[in-house]
């Protein structure tokens, strides 16, 4: 029987609602896609968005990107309240991580490897610093496995005595509403997931278009 990894995750902050709020490390892809995690999150915990991508290619994406993170806060109602925490820039990471998988179709094993290392150092961010929970915001796309992130957190929730928040935030139109908080906010979307080999995907697709 599939789970519905967004009741869960319903039921989880209907708990949290009798106690003092807790805090909370969000691993965060990118702007667009917190814009809309984030309008959900706020009002239950007290959130530090964590960066941690390395598999984002090339640097100067990776820095695109990141820049968009004080333009979302600027404009949200909420920016006051979240802190950003940036890790550093460490592809080699992910390519150690994915090493004999290049040649894995986009959302194949690779990805599945790519998830486990960006929630694995978000865990392991979160225990060192004493948070209560983490979660990713990566369940709000609909090319993600959100059963696949849910089963990874929660492994790795165990694993480092840190609560993972299960989540399926492209639900309730989720994902539509980070496209509208995208372009209410002016933010720059990406055209491809981050790594070099969906780079090269995305450009192979385009030029049997072209």
């Amino acid at each position: 029987m599939k789970i519905n990894y967004q009741k869960k995750m319903d039921e989880e902050i209907a708990v949290l609602q009798k106690e003092p709020r807790s805090r909370l490390l969000l691993q965060c892809c990118c702007a667009p896609c917190s814009s809309a995690v984030l309008a959900v999150l706020v009002p239950h915990f007290d959130v530090t968005v964590y960066f941690y991508n390395p598999n984002i290619h090339p640097q100067s994406e990776y820095e695109k990107r990141l820049a968009q993170l004080p333009k979302l806060l600027a404009g949200a109602e909420y920016g006051e309240r979240i802190q950003v925490l940036e890790a550093p820039y460490m592809p080699d990471d992910f390519f150690a991580a994915t090493k004999g998988l290049e040649q894995e179709p986009e959302g194949g094993v690779r990805c599945t490897e790519c998830f486990r290392l960006r929630l694995r150092g978000t865990a392991q961010q979160a225990k060192a610093l004493g948070f209560d929970y983490f979660t990713t915001t990566l369940t709000v796309s609909p090319h993600k496995n959100a059963t696949l992130l849910n089963e990874i957190g929660l492994k790795l929730g165990a694993e480092y005595g840190v609560k993972f928040l299960p989540s399926d935030f492209k639900k309730k139109e989720g994902y539509k509403e980070s496209i509208r908080l995208s372009k209410a906010y002016g933010l720059y979307r990406q055209n491809y997931c981050g790594c070099v080999f969906s780079l090269r995907e995305r450009e192979e697709q385009s030029k049997k278009f072209d």
